[in-house]
């Protein structure tokens, strides 16, 4: 089975989404990229901010509701039938739940081969990348440097506190040339 799903797991401002980009350039073949982040942009206003959507406490916490969990069910069951009818995908997420929002993506790509990629940064690096980003509140890339790998199992885990996203992009193409080339 060749992998049509690479999961890219780590905390707000670690350096998924420049991962992405990158695997995209170096992957020979084309690849689509989804991510936790358009999800929340495509989702009602009125979800932000509610109990029974999305909430972003000023400390940088992020508590979602049973309403935005049903949305992110039904994105996860369309990321994976968009595998299924042929395309190759690179999710870019941010497990809240640990090992729990593992589970749900395992469950969503079942029968599909899956590279899990854990994606670390030191939480003041992280941070640092927050506030030069001016996109995020405050604290979310520190509350979530750690709190997202916790009870998470990975193929490979790449650290972008001193490595460029290009070479954590590479370490992971050759993961996935390493592994075509294996029988079995």
């Amino acid at each position: 089975m060749t992998t049509r799903v690479i999961v890219l797991n780590g905390g707000s401002s670690s350096g998924k989404s420049g991962i992405a980009r990158c695997l995209q350039a170096v992957l020979p073949d084309p690849w689509l990229t989804v991510g936790v982040d358009t999800l929340i942009a495509a989702m009602p206003a009125s979800m932000s901010g509610s109990d029974t959507g999305i909430v972003f406490a000023p400390d940088g916490g992020v508590d979602v509701g049973p309403e935005f969990s049903t949305l992110q069910a039904a994105w996860m069951a369309g990321v994976a039938a968009t595998v299924r009818a042929g395309a190759r995908v690179i999710v870019d997420d941010v497990f809240l739940g640990g090992a729990g929002s593992q589970q749900r993506w395992r469950e969503a790509l079942a029968g599909l081969d899956v590279l899990w990629v854990g994606v670390r940064c030191a939480a003041a690096v992280a941070a640092g990348r927050e506030l030069a980003r001016g996109d995020r509140v405050c604290g979310m890339a520190e509350s979530q440097a750690d709190l997202v790998h916790r009870g998470v199992e990975y193929d490979l885990e790449v650290d972008t506190t001193h490595t460029e996203a290009l070479a954590c992009a590479r370490i992971i193409a050759d993961r996935l040339a390493a592994s075509s080339a294996c029988p079995g």
